[in-house]
């Protein structure tokens, strides 16, 4: 397996999709000329000419809503958000137009489009780029929402979520984007709905997606060094939900710790925690946990920011408390 850094496992995928696929075409702000604010779509308009790079104007609503009338008439764009939070400007298109017109249509019209770019914090970008949008795009029924972790759930994921005939929410996480790691050579894709345990353990379980993974997997190192071991499930993706795999796992550690990024009020925290009570009641030897950002805008001082989201140190309390260890 290539070991290829987080952006160019995204920029793998695009690439390798856009050979095998006249129809996928990449629309967005700065991607073709600027190369993209984070480098994901790097030389691709000298590869592919600008009728497949399309830079747009900044106008979210118009270049997303222009996508959608793409996708409706039988190509696959792909649209780059410079951050979620500009998203915001386009969710009347996202969530009353691409996510309802199958529905409306009763099945005749797809909307094959996928809309990545980076969600979270951790790169000083401050308060009104630095939000963390999944539970809002999760709540709307007709969107995939997906959260890769690692660059093998990002190529794998992508490649799925561009073959897709609906509309796929993905968020890429800024701070992850020089991460390295290990990615099939193969043509691989992966499910959307299928989480991934990628520690074992047996004494409680904690779930995490994108950026809080790497934070649960570090937290369980250093539990493992006092002798408890936790198991980590990384979801990736958020709708469909795998509780399947986590409440598999809660049946066998009887402890429950759910990390986020996100603000703790209305979270995708919150949901997934009632999912294991209303699935796995039985099976719990303790409440389960929540770890999550602070409830305050994003600082734009590196110190206050980091200090804003969940760290390992706090997963490990959130663990300890399940243990009765604190």
């Amino acid at each position: 397996m290539a070991e290829l850094t987080y952006r160019d496992a995204l920029r793998s995928a695009l690439i390798e999709e856009m050979d095998h696929d006249r129809r996928v075409i990449l629309i967005g702000e700065d991607i073709g000329v600027y190369q993209g604010t984070f480098r994901v779509t790097a030389d691709l308009l000298q590869r592919y000419g600008p009728t497949r790079v399309i830079d747009t104007p900044i106008s979210e609503l118009g270049f997303v809503g222009a996508a959608i009338g793409m996708a409706m008439l039988g190509l696959r764009p792909v649209v780059e958000v410079m951050t979620w939070n500009f998203s915001l400007l386009a969710m009347d298109q996202i969530v009353n137009n691409a996510a309802k017109l199958r529905y409306f249509s009763g099945g005749q019209v797809n909307v094959p489009l996928v809309i990545r770019g980076p969600n979270g914090a951790g790169v000083q970008l401050s308060a009104q780029h630095s939000q963390s949008l999944e539970a809002t795009y999760a709540h709307f029924p007709g969107l995939y929402v997906v959260a890769p972790a690692t660059p093998a759930e990002a190529k794998g994921l992508l490649r799925t979520a561009i073959r897709s005939q609906d509309p796929v929410i993905f968020l890429e996480n800024a701070a992850l984007y020089g991460l390295k790691g290990e990615v099939p050579d193969s043509d691989f894709a992966l499910p959307f709905g299928k989480a991934a345990v990628v520690r074992n353990g047996r004494d409680a379980t904690v779930i995490a997606y994108s950026r809080m993974v790497h934070a649960a997997v570090a937290a369980a190192e250093q539990l493992a060094g006092e002798g408890t071991e936790a198991e980590v499930i990384s979801l990736r993706s958020l709708r469909p939900l795998d509780m399947a795999t986590v409440v598999e796992s809660v049946a066998r550690t009887h402890r429950a710790v759910v990390v986020q990024e996100q603000w703790k009020p209305f979270g995708a925290a919150a949901e997934i925690a009632m999912r294991i009570y209303e699935e796995a009641f039985d099976q719990l030897d303790s409440p389960v946990e929540r770890v999550t950002g602070a409830d305050v805008p994003m600082p734009y001082a590196r110190t206050l920011e980091a200090r804003a989201v969940p760290h390992e140190a706090d997963i490990v309390a959130a663990v300890k408390k399940t243990l009765g260890k604190q």
